[in-house]
C-alpha cells in the first residue's frame, strides 16, 4: 500500500491506496505544531483505526505548501514506517508540463490537482479547488499547465467577516434556506455562499472564453467545493479526493518498486 499525504494551510490530509483503490482517508490540523514523533504516533494510530497494518505500508509520497512542517513530517515517515518518502517538488515527474512565467511560484498542491483531472478526464480541463484559497487552474489538451487564477476561499472570507467586524459572529458554514435572508447569521451565509457560487461561475466562464480551447471540462475538489457544486451548472464533476489520486497517479510515474529504506525503525 502506499500512503499519499497532502499538506494544505488549513489541513493535512492523508489517503492509503492499494493500486488504484482508496483504503481510508483522514485529515489531521495543519496549525498544531507537532514533533516527527507526535506526527508518527498519530499517523499510526489513525491507520490502525482504520484497520490498516503499519507494515503494509510500502512507500509514501507527500506535496506539501506548507515548508515549515516538512522536517518533522518527512521525519517520521523515514522513522516509523521505514520509508524515505517522494516529495513532490520542482523535477518531479508529474505528466503536467507546467508553462506559466514562473513555474516554480505553481504549488505542488495545484500541480497534483492539474495531473489528476487531465489523467483522470483529459483535457482541455479547468481544475477548481475549493481550499484555503480558492484556485482554478486551466489544463491544454496536451497536458500543459498554462494558467491560474487564485481567489480568497470561502473560509478566509468567513474569517475576514468575524474577525474584522466587531458585531458579526463566527457562523457554521452552509447554504441558508433562502437567499433572502432576514436575520444577521444567514445574511452571512447567503453572502458567503452565493457569492462564492458567482465568483466561481464568472471566472469559469471568462477563463474559458478567453482561452478559446473549444470545451473544457470543469472538475472541482476540495472541503467546500460540494456546496458550490451542487448549486451551480459551471461544474462538471465533484472529486473530494481528486488530490490524492493525482499523488498516486504520481507516484506511479516514478517507478520505483518501494521507498523501504534500512535502518533501525520505531516500531508501530
Amino acid at each position: 500500500m502506499v500512503i499519499t499525504i497532502d499538506v494544505g494551510n488549513t489541513n493535512i490530509t492523508v489517503g492509503v491506496f492499494r493500486g488504484d483503490e482508496v483504503m481510508a482517508t483522514f485529515r489531521i490540523t495543519t496549525k498544531m505544531p507537532r514533533t516527527s514523533d507526535e506526527y508518527g504516533m498519530l499517523l499510526s494510530n489513525l491507520l490502525e483505526q482504520n484497520n490498516i497494518r503499519h507494515d503494509d505500508i510500502e512507500d509514501a509520497i507527500i506535496a506539501s505548501v506548507v515548508p515549515n512542517v516538512m522536517h518533522s513530517l518527512e521525519g517520521a515517515i523515514i522513522k516509523y514506517f521505514g520509508i524515505n518518502p517522494i516529495i513532490v517538488e520542482p523535477g518531479t515527474k508529474t505528466g503536467i508540463r507546467v508553462v506559466t512565467e514562473n513555474p516554480r511560484q505553481i504549488g505542488a498542491d495545484r500541480i497534483v490537482d492539474a495531473a489528476a483531472a487531465y489523467e483522470l478526464y483529459g483535457g482541455p480541463v479547468l481544475v477548481l479547488d475549493f481550499g484555503t484559497a480558492t484556485t482554478y487552474d486551466l489544463v491544454d489538451k496536451n497536458g500543459a499547465f498554462v494558467s491560474g487564477v487564485t481567489a480568497p476561499g470561502i473560509r478566509i472570507s468567513a474569517k475576514a467577516l468575524w474577525e474584522d467586524a466587531a458585531k458579526l459572529p463566527e457562523i457554521e458554514i452552509r447554504k441558508p434556506e433562502s437567499i433572502l435572508a432576514k436575520e444577521t447569521i444567514s445574511s452571512m451565509q447567503a453572502g458567503l455562499v452565493y457569492g462564492q457560487i458567482g465568483q466561481t461561475e464568472y471566472i469559469v466562464k471568462h477563463m474559458i472564453e478567453e482561452a478559446d480551447m473549444g470545451p473544457v471540462k470543469v472538475v472541482a475538489t476540495g472541503g467546500l467545493g460540494r456546496i458550490i457544486a451542487n448549486e451551480t451548472d459551471v461544474i462538471d464533476v465533484y472529486d473530494p479526493n481528486l488530490t490524492l489520486k493525482g499523488m498516486n497517479l504520481i507516484y506511479k510515474k516514478q517507478n520505483r518498486k518501494s521507498g523501504k529504506i534500512k535502518c533501525s525503525c520505531s516500531p508501530a
